[in-house]
């Protein structure tokens, strides 16, 4: 993980174009500024279950690369939504396959901290902590942070 880390504290944050995951990010930069760490902001895209109509088929490499396309393009416009096109620190974007608790968990290792919004885009409000917060706080490799959204 050192090719990665570069010596420098790198801070992970997942962003999936809730208000959650964006007020994260912007928390992750102001804290990378203080501690000259790189930011790396973290998306993951998975093909959809009901994927068919007469069970499961398997998508066409166009279609994975669209399902993929989309979610670097969301992950782009919440970075430049929340840091602009010129931010402080270094942010890179990754995209990856996988579930999201999944990817941020691999995307943690070696990291100072994880940051994640308390709930995503998933359907069910009422929760007070999102599945993906709550299992990165159970499984993380490295401390974890919850940003409430202030509605909440």
């Amino acid at each position: 993980m050192a090719e990665r880390n570069e010596g420098r504290d790198r801070i992970v944050v997942g962003v999936d174009g809730s208000e959650g995951s964006k007020k994260a990010l912007s928390w992750a930069v102001r804290q990378a500024e203080l501690s000259r760490a790189v930011v790396e902001a973290v998306i993951a895209w998975e093909i959809p279950q009901y994927h068919g109509s007469l069970g499961w088929l398997p998508p066409s490499s166009t279609e994975n690369a669209a399902l993929e396309g989309r979610a670097r393009e969301a992950l782009e416009d919440a970075v430049e939504s929340v840091v602009g096109t010129s931010p402080a620190v270094e942010v890179r974007a990754v995209v990856s396959y996988g579930t999201a608790a999944s990817v941020l968990l691999d995307a943690a290792r070696g990291a100072s901290l994880l940051a994640v919004g308390s709930r995503g885009l998933g359907g069910f409000k009422g929760l007070l902590l999102g599945s993906v917060a709550q299992h990165c706080v159970q499984h993380a490799p490295c401390p974890v942070l919850v940003i409430r959204d202030a509605a909440e």
